[in-house]
Formats: structure tokens, C-alpha cells, sequence
């Protein structure tokens, strides 16, 4: 029946060719995600902790999404500039963020920020979190967290510690322990940790509660002198290296982080493919090494943890804030 087959093979060509269109509907249209440079932005000048670490992520992550991924330095205003920038970018995964701990903070610090810290952007993964050191100029006779707190209590208001910006983990620290080593050392705050360090070893401020990224390079120089970690247990990277804690400030603990976020909105699938994508980049090299000289902990978990890490931070500095009446300058 010639006839017949005649007849079905045209229906058999549109079914066929319906089935092919369904599926396209189907498929998202960013399924071949990424296709062009992806960007980071760093609220930070270049040449501070978060820069080097963004900067080694980015190189791990373009070799694993097979596109080039740049980084941008949008500093200023304890960061809010830069991510304000990303919150109002299309929700594509072509920007995104590195926020650190200030992300956490300023919502407590400045009730008129240009968006929603808590739902304009959605959570990547939590890339590392770290201790911070305190350091100081070497050329005064400060040896010791002792010796910062003598020296403090002798002439209060003659130190100065430096900070990359209000809101900051350098800054939170300084005034954390100042709360609670009872002294009265001067916050001066800068756009970034590079600025801040170079002043710190020509002498004009005197102290610095810093990322280990940061200041790993002027340690072994002598350039600066470190006095004491922050975290609540001794690092393994420093082991002659007392805790606040043990030098006489009990129950002292501040932590540096690196979190990714994306603009919210950003599809699942694409959130997914980045999360994947920070969690090959931790385990290269590149990263490997940072972790290991300058006492990072990396992580790269689901972006739920992220999420769930950055509001018990905001919670937990929150109180610290709001006694100390600080306020974004």
C-alpha cells in the first residue's frame, strides 16, 4: 500500500521534528554556560589577602570552566562599592563576587546600604576561612600581646592600628580586642590591606590585626613582626606563635573568610556549575599552597553552607558593633 507510507512519512517527519523542538524548549538556554570571560569582583585594592587569594581562584577556576576568568578591583567605601556592582549585575554567572567578612558586618554598620546584603545575591560556595595575625612595626619595642597591652595602657590613644576599611575583619579584630583587653589604640582605616601594610612598615601606624595572606611575605624579611594569632587554637603554620588567647586575653577569637556569591536570581544549574568548579579549583596547586604557607582552611562546600556560615557572622559581630557605636565613615 503505497499510498499508505506516503502518507506516514510526513506525519513521522513532523512528530519527529516536534519532539526535537519540545526538547530544545526543554533545555535552558545557558546549558552551554559558560561561553565567554566570567569576572570576579574584589571590593579591594590589588595586592591585599583577598586579591591574592580571588586571583589564584580565578586562574584554577578558568582552566576548569575553559574560559577566562578575570579579576576586577572595585575598592572603596568598606567594600560596598564593589558589591553593589555585582548585586545590580544581570543574573547570568558572568559577575560575581568575592566578599569576606565585611560582607557579613555591614549590614550592622550602616542600616542605607544600596541593596539586600541577605537577598540580592546568591551563595556560591564558602572558598576558605582563616585566622588573622597581629603584626607590628619592628622598630618598636613591642615583642609580645603583653607588650601591646603595657604600652597601650601607659599612653592610651599613642597607637594606631591600621585596618583595610571600616567594617573589616583588621578592623572588627582591633576593636574586639580592644573591648577586651581594656585599652585604647586608634583605628585607621584604609581602601585596602596593600596601602595600610605599606604604611605599616614605614612606621606610620604601629599595629596591624591582618589576614595572613597579606603579611606573609614581610615576615621572614623582617619587614614586620608578628606577635600573636587569632584563632582559638595555635596554627600549624605558626607554631612558635601564641594565641591572643594565651597572651592574656581569654576567649579572644577572629577569623578572616572568602566566600562567592552570584547577582540572586542566577539559575540553579549555573550556581552549580561554578560550585563545582571552586571545589576542583581548591584542590590544585595553586590553592594547595596557600593553604599550606599562609594557614588558610579551605572548604568549598554547597552554597547552603555559605549562607548559613554568613548569618551566624553577622549575628555573632552584631553585639560588638553595636557597643562600640560603630558606624561606616
Amino acid at each position: 500500500m503505497p499510498g499508505l507510507a506516503e502518507n506516514c512519512a510526513p506525519r513521522r517527519f513532523v512528530q519527529v521534528l516536534a519532539a526535537l523542538l519540545i526538547g530544545l524548549a526543554a533545555t535552558p538556554a545557558h546549558a552551554t554556560y559558560p561561553d565567554h570571560l566570567v569576572r570576579i569582583v574584589v571590593p579591594f585594592p590589588p595586592g591585599g589577602g583577598t586579591d591574592i587569594v580571588t586571583r589564584r581562584l580565578g586562574e584554577a577556576m578558568a582552566a576548569d570552566l575553559g574560559q577566562p576568568v578575570i579579576i576586577e578591583n572595585k575598592p572603596g567605601a568598606g567594600t560596598i562599592i564593589g558589591t553593589a556592582v555585582v548585586a545590580t549585575s544581570p543574573p547570568d554567572g558572568y559577575t560575581l563576587l568575592m566578599a569576606t567578612f565585611s560582607h557579613a558586618v555591614n549590614p550592622a554598620l550602616n542600616s542605607k546600604l544600596p541593596y539586600d546584603t541577605f537577598n540580592a545575591f546568591a551563595p556560591v560556595a564558602l572558598v576558605a576561612r582563616s585566622f588573622n595575625i597581629v603584626v607590628v612595626n619592628p622598630n618598636l619595642p613591642i615583642r609580645s600581646i603583653a607588650d601591646l597591652i603595657a604600652a597601650a595602657k601607659a599612653k592610651p590613644g599613642s597607637i594606631n592600628f591600621g585596618s583595610y576599611g571600616v567594617g573589616t575583619s583588621a578592623h572588627l579584630a582591633g576593636e574586639l580586642f580592644k573591648s577586651m583587653a581594656g585599652v585604647d589604640i586608634v583605628h585607621v582605616p584604609y581602601k585596602g590591606a596593600a596601602p595600610a601594610i605599606t604604611d605599616l612598615i614605614g612606621g606610620q601606624i604601629q599595629v596591624m590585626f591582618t589576614t595572613v595572606a597579606s603579611v606573609a611575605a614581610y615576615l621572614p624579611s623582617g619587614q614586620l613582626r608578628a606577635l600573636a594569632v587569632t584563632s582559638a587554637a595555635r596554627s600549624p603554620v605558626f607554631p612558635d606563635l601564641p594565641t591572643v588567647t594565651e597572651s592574656g586575653v581569654p576567649g579572644y577569637v577572629a577569623e578572616s573568610w572568602y566566600g562567592l556569591y552570584a547577582p540572586a536570581g542566577t539559575p540553579a544549574d549555573v550556581i552549580g556549575r561554578l560550585n563545582a568548579s571552586v571545589a576542583r579549583a581548591v584542590q590544585s596547586g595553586a590553592l594547595k599552597s596557600l593553604e599550606e604557607v599562609e594557614g588558610l582552611t579551605l572548604i568549598a562546600g554547597p552554597p547552603a553552607d555559605l549562607d548559613k556560615y554568613v548569618h551566624g557572622e553577622a549575628a555573632r559581630w552584631q553585639d560588638l558593633i553595636n557597643k562600640s557605636n560603630l558606624k561606616l565613615e
